[in-house]
């Protein structure tokens, strides 16, 4: 009986009558006809606002192939940490792990400042990769290795 009370006052409540978030009046200010970004506000789905950007412009930043990626191992059981450069389409072993670079990218406008590299990580004893994708070095934990024992991760590309 309290349950089926419950469930008449939420659904009795008209849709006028949510609260608005305050300060939040003046920021659809354009004309109500197909306001893409008021129905996705009024339905909850929280978008940035930016209004001297075009949100249906995708930037993308220009990179460069690179042939030398080096990467960081780290073998937590032991702390030993230790770095290998690996040319494209080499395959070198790091403690129990065999690492493989199939492509190595970094920025046009800033080398130094992040790289991108394709790596399939195998361990010895398994028959399925570890790892196999794009490691971003400003973003290690984006897409990391998922060992027991070893962290690898990117740290620069070059040619």
């Amino acid at each position: 009986m309290i349950r089926a009370a419950v469930l008449a006052l939420v659904f009795a409540v008209p849709a006028a009558a949510q609260q608005q978030i305050p300060g939040t009046e003046d920021l659809f200010d354009g004309e109500e006809t197909g306001d893409l970004m008021r129905e996705d506000w009024e339905n909850g789905i929280l978008v940035p606002l930016n209004r001297d950007r075009d949100i249906t412009r995708e930037e993308n930043e220009r990179v460069l192939p690179g042939n030398i990626a080096v990467l960081r191992g780290l073998d937590r059981l032991t702390g030993v940490v230790r770095d290998i450069e690996l040319r494209v389409g080499q395959t070198r072993g790091m403690g129990r792990l065999q690492v493989q670079l199939a492509e190595c990218r970094f920025p046009e406008a800033n080398p130094s400042g992040d790289a991108y590299a394709y790596l399939t990580i195998r361990d010895d004893d398994a028959e399925r990769p570890d790892f196999a994708g794009w490691m971003v070095a400003s973003s290690p934990a984006l897409n990391p290795l998922d060992h027991p024992r070893y962290d690898v991760w990117v740290i620069r590309c070059s040619t």
